[in-house]
């Protein structure tokens, strides 16, 4: 009996040391979170200068400001701050967009004419910036790649070739299931906010899923968001009873407008 109540004195006291040390903000005291929020902020803009730099970057007002209007919809109606998110178009014929550090929002051209109408587009923009605004896309990093060598990065000690691969991890790789399901219920909450129906995002990956075997390398955004079938599902469940009357943010010449610009480029 005396062992008995000795090792329950031992466990109790093991949870009570365990929930106390819980209850300490470490990321504070070691200056981690001041640390990586620097890392984060120079390599944001160090790994969007790489795809700028290669020429894909598209910048014309045309495309831009539709875009923009999309973005500052979703961003106000769920009190994000808009400035700080950097909106980016390339001109890519692979079906993708990505999040990088420090805000910054990749879509590519393809993915923008692919989508039926601006509600799939903003279902795609929503999860993105759900990745962001839930700080995926360090943790993804920290991860895979090491905070050590993230900060070494930024600091300018690492080759081209380590920042470029790097790089192509946020661009091709997938989250893991949790966070895109984090990403996904977060971005329904989005478009629910912005009244916009949430329906036309699980029909984009349902579409884009049936399309997977003829398109290949070019849907990106399908290979990196596994589990696209189910993810549909669930996405149309959560936003079952929710949805509120839809309002357009773009007239439809606006958008037709811009899809034509984009394949023009």
């Amino acid at each position: 009996m005396k062992i008995v109540f000795q090792v329950l004195t031992v466990v109790a006291l093991f949870f009570a040391i365990w929930f106390s040390l819980e209850k300490i903000d470490w990321m504070t005291i070691l200056k981690v979170e001041k640390v990586t929020r620097s890392t984060e902020e120079k390599l944001g803009d160090m790994f969007w200068e790489m795809f700028d730099k290669s020429g894909k970057g598209i910048h014309t007002s045309e495309v831009m400001i539709p875009l923009d209007s999309i973005l500052t919809k979703i961003c106000t109606s769920n009190k994000i701050d808009i400035k700080k998110i950097k909106l980016h178009i390339i001109k890519s014929d692979e079906i993708n967009a990505f999040a990088l550090p420090n805000n910054h929002l990749v879509l590519c051209s393809e993915l923008i004419i692919s989508s039926e109408d601006e509600a799939e587009l903003a279902g795609v923009i929503s999860h993105e910036l759900a990745h962001l605004q839930l700080n995926h896309v360090m943790k993804k990093l920290v991860k895979e790649v090491g905070l050590s060598v993230l900060i070494s990065m930024a600091a300018g000690e690492s080759g081209g070739k380590i920042i470029e691969e790097t790089a192509k991890l946020l661009s091709s790789t997938a989250y893991d299931r949790k966070l895109e399901k984090e990403a996904d219920i977060k971005a329904v909450d989005y478009l629910i906010k912005a009244n916009i129906n949430p329906e036309p995002f699980a029909n984009f990956m349902y579409k884009l899923a049936d399309k997977e075997l003829n398109a290949g390398k070019h849907l990106v955004w399908i290979s990196t968001h596994p589990g696209s079938i189910e993810r549909a599902k669930y996405i149309i469940d959560y936003s079952k009873g929710k949805s509120k009357n839809a309002l357009s943010i773009l007239s439809k010449s606006t958008w037709d407008k811009l899809k034509e610009n984009l394949k023009e480029q």
